[in-house]
C-alpha cells in the first residue's frame, strides 16, 4: 500500500484534532471566566486525576494502541496549556533548573506554566505562603536514600497543605557534546555518582570523576568544557543542548523519588486517596503504641512512619505518617479522633490522590 493515501488520512485527522483542541480551549476559557468571578482555584488535583483515570480507562476499552503513560503525558500538556489560558500558574520548585525536582514539576504541570527555581526547600514553602507562587514542588523521599528531612521539618511550622504527589523514576543518563571516545572527565552530584559507581568503573575506568554541586551544574560543565560529560536527567540534556550518549546507567533499576505538591488547600476525595499527618506523643511508656492502635483496629493501612526531633524540647519527637484514605472518610475521621485523645498534637498535612 502506498504511503501517500495514509499520510493524507493522518493530515485529515490532524485537522480534526486541531479543530477539537480549539473548541476545547474555548470551553476552558469559559471555565476560567467563571472561576475568576467565583474565586475558584485553577489547579484542582482531584478533578485532574479523575479526568486522567477516565481517559486511560476509555482508551483501554477502545483498544487504543497508546499505553496509559502516553495518554497521561498527552493530556498533561493539554491541561498545562489550559492552565495558561485560565490564569498563568507559577510553580516554585527546589532548583536549579534541570534538576529532578524540576523534571517532576514538569511531569505534573506540563511545559506551559511558569516555573520559579528556589535555592532551598524552605524557600519553596515561603514562595507559596507569600503568594509568589501558586504551588510548590519539593522532594519527600527516595526509594534508596529514604526521607528528605528538610521537607519534613518545614511541615512542622507551615500552614500549607499537600494537594498532590508525584512519583518520578530517577534515571541517570550520560550526557555530552563530544563523542563517547573523547570523554576524559565526568561531572555529577555525589549522590548520582554513587548510584552509578559500578557502571562508571566498568565503562570509564580511567576517566576523571568530579563531584558537582548539582546535576545541573554538571550539565553546564559538559556544555562548556571539551572532553567532558555529565550524569544527569533528560531535562538537563534538553536545557543545555547535550546529547544523551547512554540512558539509564544507574546501578539499581528501582530508584524512585516521591515529590509533594504543596498549596494553600488540600483537595476533595477522589475515591483513591492517601492522607499525610503528623503527631506528637508524651514521653512515656506505651504512648506511641496507643497512637497507632486505632489505625490497626479500624483496618487503615499505614504506608510510612518517620520520626523527627521537634527542635523545641530535648527528646521530644514528631511522627510523620502516611495512611490510606481521605481525611473526610468516616473511618479516617474516627481514627483521627482517637489519635487526638492520646496525643499532644495532631496535624493533618493534606489528603491527595494516590496516583502520581
Amino acid at each position: 500500500m502506498s504511503l501517500i493515501p495514509i499520510r493524507k488520512q493522518i493530515d485529515a485527522l490532524d485537522e480534526q484534532l486541531l479543530e477539537l483542541l480549539k473548541r476545547r480551549a474555548d470551553l476552558v476559557h469559559e471555565v476560567g471566566e467563571i472561576k475568576r468571578k467565583n474565586g475558584g482555584s485553577i489547579f484542582a488535583p482531584e478533578r485532574e486525576e479523575i479526568v486522567l483515570r477516565g481517559l486511560v480507562d476509555r482508551n483501554a476499552r477502545l483498544g487504543g494502541r497508546l499505553p496509559a503513560a502516553a495518554i497521561r503525558a498527552i493530556y498533561r500538556e493539554i491541561m498545562s496549556a489550559s492552565y495558561a489560558l485560565e490564569k498563568g500558574l507559577t510553580i516554585a520548585y527546589f532548583g536549579p533548573a534541570g534538576t529532578y525536582t524540576h523534571e517532576a514539576a514538569r511531569s505534573k504541570f506540563g511545559a506551559s506554566v511558569e516555573y520559579a527555581a528556589q535555592p532551598a526547600i524552605p524557600d519553596v514553602f515561603a514562595a507559596v505562603a507569600r503568594g509568589g507562587a501558586d504551588f510548590g514542588v519539593v522532594p519527600i523521599e527516595n526509594s534508596s536514600e529514604g526521607a528528605v528531612t528538610h521537607t519534613l521539618d518545614e511541615f512542622m511550622d507551615s500552614d500549607l497543605k499537600i494537594c498532590a504527589q508525584i512519583l518520578l523514576r530517577v534515571e541517570q543518563n550520560l550526557l555530552a557534546k563530544c563523542p563517547r571516545e573523547q570523554i576524559t572527565r565526568i561531572y555529577s552530584h555525589p549522590q548520582s555518582l554513587g548510584q552509578c559507581r559500578q557502571w562508571l568503573r566498568a565503562h570509564f575506568p580511567t576517566a576523571e570523576i568530579i563531584s558537582a554541586s548539582s546535576n545541573t551544574r554538571a550539565a553546564q560543565h559538559a556544555a562548556e568544557e571539551p572532553g567532558t560529560a555529565a550524569i544527569a536527567g533528560k531535562l538537563a540534556a534538553e536545557l543545555y543542548g547535550l546529547n544523551i550518549l547512554e540512558e539509564s546507567i544507574q546501578d539499581s533499576a528501582f530508584n524512585t523519588t516521591r515529590f509533594l505538591v504543596i498549596g494553600p488547600e488540600s483537595c476533595p476525595p477522589t475515591g483513591n486517596d492517601k492522607t499525610s499527618l503528623m503527631f506528637a506523643v508524651q514521653d512515656k511508656s506505651g504512648t506511641l503504641f496507643a497512637a497507632l492502635e486505632p489505625f490497626n483496629r479500624l483496618g487503615i493501612s499505614m504506608s510510612k512512619i518517620e520520626s523527627r526531633p521537634s527542635k523545641r524540647k530535648a527528646w521530644e519527637y514528631f511522627f510523620f505518617v502516611d495512611i490510606e484514605g481521605h481525611a473526610q472518610d468516616a473511618l479516617v475521621i474516627e481514627a483521627l479522633k482517637a489519635l487526638g485523645e492520646c496525643c499532644t498534637l495532631v496535624k493533618v498535612l493534606g489528603s491527595y490522590p494516590k496516583m502520581g
